[in-house]
């Protein structure tokens, strides 16, 4: 038994899993590693202080378990021991059961410290492994005939002449599937241009699996390589293989935010309604964003594609973590068609309706507006009817509502139904993401075409590595440039502002907006900006 107190670890509850079923008991003599998250060394800093490691080391070993591994800079320590051990040690029991179709460790209620390591360690991961989150992509029915190639798109929105990431690398953050080279020499090749060097890393014991997941996040991987690689054939590509889990989660974007050479950017195309993760998984994962950003590392991420209810089948509206994090790029989508030049035709919000899928966006219950966002006019979180992919304002409204009704309607949606709180609001930015007008890429050997904005963070990688390569800087954090100088109502120079759709119990309008922010990239015209 533990020689001294246990202490609850503050954001570490979990809620009964709606839906599993019970798998049998666990193996407690089967071991595991945990990861745990410590405190920073000083407000804002990065790292964790020596001493909060060694007290770490000197509790923990005392109670019998091992340290695998320490790495400073980004606050974690690995801890392992038998599943009996590390139960006890964290107060809490673990059984196994099956949900999403996987079969995993399960916990219920609060993890505990010892006394001493109260304050010091901010998160316990990996007890429970559940799967935390879900690749944000949708594959077209059929080839739609308004599918473009990557590099079409990125032509589409005027991605900077003279640039395609020579000299940059970017990380891509996956949590199952793989890729094969044979694919890669096949797309690129038939696309005409070079194949990209693309690496992949092992994360806590995963690796590139190809033909693991063919259906789901297989094509994913291709999504986001086929991607980021026609978007910037030079860019060096590290494909990092994770479990899909908190603590896998956490690890990926942490190895990738503290690698060496840093990435210029991060791209990531899974997460989950922000109510599906415990506060303990937000403040690390959200703690490895931030550092990535002060390391000057821009990380991208897909908003979502079930709308302004995420997927949620409660009637409210919620935000997909972690894509609302303060310090992540949060990328939303648009249904895009082009001219036979290959100029915009028109550009709106992404929502195919029920089924088909709408681009992610919101208002976040768990974060607060930024001090960059504060002017663009985030209204609070809507609620009630409208909350689905499929709703429109003007179904919210209700049949047989007049015109001006209706448009009265979509006015209070844009800025919010006046009920609930304010709070940080997503996408910041947008790019086509509606499989009708989606992306041509291989995956298992077969073109497909795929959507979703899953494919919208590595096209923003992709543009964030090419004007790092025009600039010959990084940014990191960039939405303090982004945003400066805005005004509600307003659009802002280097994006195509975004006025027409709903995502639901949003609509769009002009200047920022919860369905596709800022807008899509008139990247040229950000370039200059970015020089100016």
């Amino acid at each position: 038994m533990p020689s001294e107190p246990l202490v609850p670890l503050p954001g570490s509850e979990r809620a009964p899993l709606t839906g599993a079923t019970d798998a049998g008991p666990v193996d407690t003599s089967a071991r595991a590693e945990l990861t745990l998250v410590l405190r920073r060394r000083a407000p804002g800093a990065i790292g964790a202080a020596d001493e909060d490691i060694e007290r770490v080391r000197s509790v923990l070993t005392g109670l019998g378990l091992s340290i695998t591994s320490v790495h400073a800079p980004s606050r974690r320590v690995k801890v392992a021991g038998t599943i009996g051990e590390l139960s006890e040690a964290f107060g809490t029991s673990v059984r196994m059961v099956r949900s999403h179709d996987v079969t995993h460790r399960y916990r219920e209620g609060a993890l505990y410290l010892p006394q001493s390591l109260d304050g010091v360690v901010e998160a316990v991961l990996g007890l429970d492994d559940r799967p935390q989150a879900r690749p944000h992509f949708r594959a077209a029915a059929a080839a739609p005939a308004g599918s473009f190639t990557p590099a079409q798109v990125a032509s589409v929105y005027q991605f900077p002449s003279g640039t395609d990431g020579t000299g940059q690398t970017v990380a891509l953050v996956e949590l199952g599937g793989g890729f094969s080279q044979s694919d890669l020499s096949s797309y690129f090749s038939g696309l005409g241009v070079p194949t990209p060097s693309v690496t992949a890393v092992s994360v806590d014991g995963a690796s590139n699996a190809p033909g693991s997941d063919p259906s789901g996040a297989d094509v994913e991987v291709a999504l986001d390589i086929d991607v980021l690689g026609a978007a910037a054939p030079g860019a060096a590509q590290l494909v990092y293989f994770a479990p899909n889990s908190d603590q896998g989660f956490v690890d990926a974007v942490s190895d990738a935010a503290h690698a060496s050479p840093a990435p210029v950017a991060i791209s990531i195309s899974w997460g989950q309604s922000e109510d599906t993760w415990t506060g303990q998984g937000r403040t690390a994962l959200d703690g490895a964003i931030a550092d990535a950003g002060a390391l000057g590392i821009t990380v991208c991420v897909a908003a979502g594609d079930n709308g302004s209810s995420d997927g949620a089948t409660d009637g409210s509206v919620h935000c997909d973590f972690p894509a609302s994090s303060p310090h992540a790029l949060g990328c939303g989508g648009t249904r895009l068609v082009a001219s036979d030049t290959g100029a915009i035709s028109a550009e709106t919000v992404w929502n195919d309706g029920p089924g088909g899928g709408a681009g992610g966006g919101g208002v976040s219950d768990v974060f607060a507006v930024p001090s960059w966002q504060a002017n663009a006019g985030v209204p609070p979180a809507a609620s009630g009817a409208g909350a689905g992919s499929g709703a429109s304002a003007g179904a919210a409204a209700g049949a047989g509502s007049s015109a001006a009704d209706i448009a009265d309607e979509a006015r209070r949606h844009q800025h919010g139904s006046g009920s609930g709180t304010g709070g940080r609001g997503v996408p910041d930015v947008a790019g086509n993401a509606d499989p009708q007008t989606g992306y041509q890429i291989m995956s298992g050997g077969k073109g497909q075409v795929v959507g979703g904005t899953s494919a919208v963070a590595p096209l923003w990688a992709a543009l964030i590595a090419r004007l790092a390569q025009a600039t010959g800087t990084r940014f990191g954090l960039i939405q303090p440039v982004l945003y400066a100088g805005i005004a509600p109502g307003t659009g802002v120079a280097g994006f195509n502002d975004i006025v027409s759709g709903s995502n639901g119990a949003y609509n769009a309008g002009p200047g920022w907006d919860p369905c596709t922010g800022l807008g899509s990239p008139d990247a040229t015209t950000l370039l200059a900006r970015l020089k100016g």
